[in-house]
């Protein structure tokens, strides 16, 4: 299974610095997030969007990475073709892992935590995510993780990302975590808090 992606070059017109890849949610598409980007005030960062593999079961040009609809039929297919995708990424961009971060939003959210985790890579991003695998100790270090979710989230309840929240920490997840009282979205405060956060990271490597 190949993924297909997009991408946004840097804007300061050198090689990049860092990577971050970011996955759309259920029923969107790899072009759905590219507006984030200049939120994000990343200049030195090459930003890569993938497909997910799966057409939606009712949206035009939609894309699924599982089949919500189905018992998340497709999940370990996807799964295995986004990790083996982003371990070639270093040998592609120039970039170490160490300095490529994950992200998503909604079921990308969810995709970035199971497969973002498994990686050393410098950060982890799930914005209106969730937790779909049971995460054990013996993966750790695990990369630090952003959660973001909104308080009125008729989609994804707010209630999965507080249970996503304990479990990582459980394990031993360095996790930072930010509730806003909106719907299922991305605000502009949001991307103010990725930037800091990919930051922060990028201080410690």
């Amino acid at each position: 299974m190949e993924l297909e992606v997009l991408s946004t070059q840097p804007s300061n017109g050198q090689p990049p610095e860092l990577v971050f890849v970011l996955l759309h949610g259920w029923g969107a598409n790899y072009r759905d997030l590219m507006p984030l980007t200049p939120m994000l005030n990343l200049p030195s960062c090459l930003f890569l969007f993938p497909n997910a593999p799966f057409p939606h079961p009712h949206v035009s040009g939609g894309r699924a990475w599982y089949a919500l609809e189905n018992d998340n039929e497709g999940l370990e297919e996807s799964a295995q073709a986004l990790y083996r995708w982003l371990l070639s990424l270093e040998d592609t961009t120039g970039v170490p892992l160490a300095k490529t971060f994950l992200g998503g939003f909604s079921q990308g959210g969810a995709m970035s935590l199971d497969v973002g985790l498994q990686l050393p890579l410098a950060g982890v991003v799930c914005l209106s995510g969730y937790l779909h695998f049971q995460p054990t100790t013996d993966r750790h270090p695990f990369p630090p993780t952003l959660l973001c979710h909104g308080t009125l989230d008729n989609v994804v309840p707010i209630s999965a990302a507080r249970v996503a929240k304990e479990t990582l920490e459980k394990v031993g997840v360095s996790v930072q975590y930010h509730e806003f009282d909106i719907g299922h979205e991305i605000i502009p405060a949001e991307a103010d808090l990725i930037h800091d956060f990919v930051l922060q990271q990028l201080k410690k490597s």
